[in-house]
């Protein structure tokens, strides 16, 4: 009994190690098996990396052949955007990971179903702005009905965002409905600069609320009812 928990042991460690030195943020082994003669063993493992950590680990990522993503998805991976597809009908342009996911919370919050996560990050250019705002705005996926784009500035400016969606609308024929809100540096400019693209006239709404915004484009997709549960929600919150 002691040599199989000492066996156990150093696999343990082995996949710890192993855990490490690949920059992974998940190994699950199942099943972990131990066969007639004592030995263990990891007979099958799912293992899930850092796409952070691209840099260190070329010969990992070299073997990602893309077969298995979306085409957003591989447009995203080429433009340096973080994006993950997902079953709802309301897409999602937002900045930080944090934001992001509170973002997604609201949307469900208030009856309707994300569409994807993506975040263009806190130093996005106007090319990668205008790339992102395509993928959402451009999928060949008819579920799509509204779009929201969620934007809090600080080291991004808003007016990178504006000209950004501006340049993306030019060569887009898109007739799927925009509500926009955002918050900070640059701000009034930022709006200015939409309000005076024509080619946006009709397409746009714009938002001070986070909670004005969500319900706007809960509603704009065809969700909703979710009254009794925003309640609750607002109740344990003490609002």
């Amino acid at each position: 009994m002691g040599g199989l928990k000492s066996l156990k042991t150093k696999q343990i460690q082995k996949l710890y190690e192993f855990f490490i030195k690949v920059d992974a943020t998940q190994i699950e082994i199942n099943p972990f098996a131990q066969i007639e003669d004592g030995r263990v063993y990891c007979i099958d493992a799912k293992l899930i990396f850092d796409d952070n950590a691209a840099f260190r680990q070329k010969n990992i990522f070299e073997l990602d052949t893309c077969e298995e993503m979306s085409q957003n998805e591989i447009l995203a991976k080429r433009f340096g955007l973080s994006y993950i597809p997902m079953d709802g009908n309301i897409a999602c342009m937002v900045n930080g990971a944090g934001l992001a996911m509170a973002t997604m919370d609201i949307i469900k919050l208030y009856g309707g179903v994300p569409a994807n996560f993506l975040d263009v990050g806190g130093s996005a250019t106007v090319e990668q702005v205008s790339n992102a705002f395509k993928i959402v705005a451009s999928s060949n996926d008819q579920k799509i009905k509204a779009i929201f784009v969620n934007i809090f500035a600080g080291i991004l400016r808003c007016d990178i965002i504006a000209e950004g969606v501006i340049a993306a609308c030019n060569e887009l024929e898109s007739n799927i409905p925009v509500v926009l809100r955002l918050k900070g540096t640059n701000v009034d400019k930022a709006k200015l600069m939409l309000k005076n693209a024509s080619q946006l006239k009709g397409k746009f709404e714009f938002y001070e609320s986070f909670e004005d915004a969500a319900k706007r484009v809960v509603e704009l997709a065809g969700g909703g009812g979710n009254n009794e549960q925003v309640k609750k929600v607002k109740e344990c919150c003490g609002r």
